[in-house]
């Protein structure tokens, strides 16, 4: 039992700081101006724009309307004052509501469909940029990454249309596999006492499982491959994912939301140049 503990804490400990290695992603930015570019765009977008305009309004436009339509009256103010301040309130409010509206949601929707595409992408040069590196490391990379096992699994997938249906199944499959997971993250966060412990460790496999899933894509992979090395280092995922959740888990839903983005691209770089014994 210890010797089991002491092995997952050593996985566990491995995932943390691979993820830590931030280093790391300067070697695969500079083998690839196209992955240097595209993970900039991440940070220009999600960093500078929607990070930006979150301290704008807070540190601006919310204070700038609390002067302007102060709060509800104190009770020693005349009582015609008293009303004009509620109607501020709820001015206020509405403007409030409105530049979420129209800035906040449509540049997080923005953000969100940008982002699933430059993350693609992140994927793709990175893996270009392995095969760049010198011979014996490209080599080893795809010992590590394709065993012969899913090098056959992928030859007796069948061609034409019946490979492009099994090839959209298993998209399908995967992205209903992420939403129930993503739904079970916030419905165990309300357990009482042991809710937010489970909740971050769910995000830290969701956050990592997510990572690789780009990469898994490029090289063909299969899903039940996929799953059975998840569930084989379940350890390694968790620890994977725990610096970015641990830099989110405490901001507000954007703010988490803006983070995750900028941060998510290093996850990608980094799980390139990882080579974990997964299979």
């Amino acid at each position: 039992m210890i010797a089991k503990l002491k092995q997952v804490m050593l996985l566990w400990l491995e995932g943390f700081l691979e993820a830590c290695s931030l280093h790391r992603v300067v070697i695969l930015c500079h083998r690839s101006r196209k992955l240097l570019l595209r993970t900039g765009q991440c940070f220009l977008l999600n960093g500078l724009i929607f990070l930006g305009s979150l301290g704008v309004f807070k540190w601006f436009v919310n204070p700038a309307l609390q002067w302007i339509l102060p709060n509800p009256c104190a009770p020693i103010t005349s009582q015609d004052f008293c009303s004009y301040n509620g109607s501020y309130a709820f001015l206020r409010g509405g403007l409030l509501q409105l530049f979420y509206v129209l800035w906040f949601y449509p540049l997080y929707m923005l953000s969100f469909i940008l982002s699933n595409i430059w993350y693609n992408d992140v994927a793709k040069y990175g893996l270009e940029a392995i095969g760049k590196s010198d011979t014996s490391s490209a080599e080893t990379f795809r010992q590590c990454e394709v065993p012969a096992s899913v090098v056959m699994t992928n030859a007796e997938r069948p061609s034409g249309l019946g490979g492009v249906m099994i090839g959209i199944g298993v998209q399908v499959y995967s992205i209903l596999l992420l939403t129930f997971f993503f739904m079970e993250v916030y419905v165990v966060g309300v357990i009482p006492y042991i809710g937010k412990i489970l909740n971050f460790l769910l995000l830290s496999w969701m956050y990592a499982y997510y990572c690789y899933e780009y990469k898994w894509n490029f090289l063909e992979i299969p899903l039940e491959k996929r799953l059975e090395f998840f569930e084989s280092n379940w350890a390694f995922f968790a620890g994977f994912g725990s610096p970015c959740v641990l830099a989110i888990f405490f901001f507000s839903p954007l703010v988490s939301g803006a983070l995750m983005a900028i941060l998510f691209p290093l996850g990608q770089d980094l799980k390139n140049l990882s080579l974990p014994q997964v299979y």
